[in-house]
């Protein structure tokens, strides 16, 4: 059997005779360190932070490591802002940082040195006026959002070694990308009216997008959506409102997705999210990744008991214990062996790899899974 053919046989609880070893990439200052201490080229450090997943150079640290494949493997069409906003940079302040309007419109203290996610401070989009103005003539359809020939020569799933997945886009996580977790949040208590409306407008773009590549006849294993809408202690949207105002959306694209023989769906959030799972589930998202341990040590088992088998998973592998010893990995193989055995589940780093881990423990990894015997 293929990876394409043992990853859809996992998910769908059917006999397999391999079980994939998956990746989620890199954090870039991951890769500068390791090519520091000789572990990989600065080529391949330096293409990563260009082309990111699934790029040549992405293939290439996977095979130095053992990984057979990044589960971001997805194709998909233009989503959101088309174009986007020209990055300006607003203040330069005395300590070298700066006040930068990014991509989306979104207002950001950039300090030198940091490699977190900046700090939001504003938004341009504040008003029905500022939306009117900036984003709704961004958000409108054009035939250039899906490269039509691109999606018409893809490989045939039989003539593929590896999974693909269809990038569905994110139908609230972008949107509060556009404006930060505050303005979205004062948004729904000043304008519920334009709040429906934003979310209305790049949902129906999602769809769009989909119906589009879909009518090529070009075939995946998974579809697949982003969305980081959660924290540690839970979901930065109040569930009924999310359930309310965005579950109607999944539906809609999940059901088209099936229309085309689409059956396994993945959604990509950080953070707690057991309070949306039920709304995911009951809207046709079938697939949690990347099932982030966090503090709040989340993992499948206790999903699974409560949804049953129509509940999935990718991801849930603890990434802390690469920076400690090979005693720590091998604990948490034998964690992800009690969960494995569930079925429908494939272990994956709950996130990027972070700076602080060490070549050999993630290779240690990576040799210790590919020889899992089941």
């Amino acid at each position: 059997m293929t990876l394409r053919e043992n990853v859809n046989a996992i998910l769908h609880y059917e006999k397999f005779d391999h079980f994939p070893v998956v990746s989620f990439g890199y954090w870039k200052e991951t890769l500068e360190r390791w090519a520091q201490e000789g572990h990989i080229t600065w080529e391949e450090a330096e293409g990563y932070a260009k082309r990111g997943d699934n790029s040549d150079a992405d293939k290439s640290v996977m095979k130095r490591l053992g990984f057979d494949f990044n589960w971001n493997s997805c194709v998909g069409g233009s989503n959101l802002l088309f174009p986007h906003f020209e990055k300006e940079i607003l203040e330069v302040k005395a300590d070298g940082s700066q006040i930068v309007r990014d991509s989306k419109g979104l207002i950001v203290l950039e300090k030198p040195g940091t490699v977190s996610i900046p700090a939001e401070i504003g938004t341009t989009l504040v008003d029905r006026e500022s939306w009117e103005e900036h984003y709704l003539p961004k958000l409108q359809w054009n035939e250039k959002r899906v490269n039509r020939e691109f999606f018409k020569n893809l490989p045939a799933p039989e003539e593929r070694e590896i999974p693909m997945g269809l990038h569905l886009g994110s139908l609230m996580g972008d949107i509060r990308d556009l404006m930060g977790v505050t303005q979205l949040s004062y948004m729904y208590a000043d304008d519920e009216d334009l709040y429906a409306e934003i979310i209305d407008t790049c949902a129906d773009m999602s769809y769009k997008c989909a119906e589009a590549i879909l009518a090529t006849g070009a075939k995946f294993d998974y579809a697949h959506f982003w969305e980081d809408i959660c924290f540690k202690n839970g979901p930065l949207v109040i569930p009924s409102v999310f359930e309310e105002f965005v579950g109607p959306h999944y539906k809609k694209i999940t059901d088209l997705c099936r229309s085309y023989g689409i059956d396994i769906i993945s959604l990509d959030c950080d953070g707690k999210i057991d309070s949306l799972i039920p709304i995911w589930l009951e809207n046709g998202v079938n697939t949690m990744f990347p099932i982030e341990v966090g503090t709040w040590d989340a993992n499948i088992a206790p999903w699974r008991e409560k949804y049953g088998k129509e509940l999935r998973g990718v991801g849930g592998m603890n990434k802390t214990v690469f920076a400690r010893d090979y005693k720590a990995v091998d604990e948490e193989i034998e964690r992800l062996k009690r969960l494995i055995a569930l079925g429908g589940y494939i272990p994956c780093p709950d996130h990027r790899i972070a700076p602080d881990a060490k070549f050999e423990n993630v290779q240690y990894y990576c040799e210790k899974m590919q020889n899992l015997k089941f």
